[in-house]
């Protein structure tokens, strides 16, 4: 495949991939002459880059493309509420909500110093 033909990011990988390969001593795949490979400073990544730019790498990438959709998008009908059925709606709801919770008082912190102390004389008792 062309070298042109992949991304930046795709060659980055391709030639991060081959130059590993090349340091854990793979064989070259092109022949590189020894002044040519000591001009590079037998760099795995140059001598990866040497093949990647030859064509001579068997390495593919594979990029996936979304599938195509032939079918229509069909919209979801809602139920129009007239208002006077929407207000009817609320006060049903919060009769609901009232009947079910628990009504409760504000604390008063005079009712709770007085049962604190209480308690307290009961301690020392």
């Amino acid at each position: 495949m062309d070298p042109k033909s992949f991304s930046k990011y795709e060659t980055a990988r391709i030639l991060g991939a081959r130059a590993l390969q090349i340091a854990m001593n793979a064989p070259l795949l092109i022949k590189i002459s020894k002044d040519d490979l000591e001009k590079i400073n037998y760099d795995a990544l140059k001598i990866a880059e040497v093949e990647f730019e030859s064509g001579a790498l068997p390495i593919s990438v594979k990029k996936p493309y979304p599938k195509k959709k032939e079918e229509k998008l069909k919209r979801t009908k809602e139920q129009k509420l007239k208002d006077l059925t929407k207000e009817e709606a609320e006060v049903k709801e919060e009769e609901e909500i009232a009947k079910e919770g628990e009504i409760m008082e504000l604390a008063n912190p005079d009712d709770e110093e007085d049962s604190n102390s209480s308690t307290a004389d009961n301690e020392t008792e």
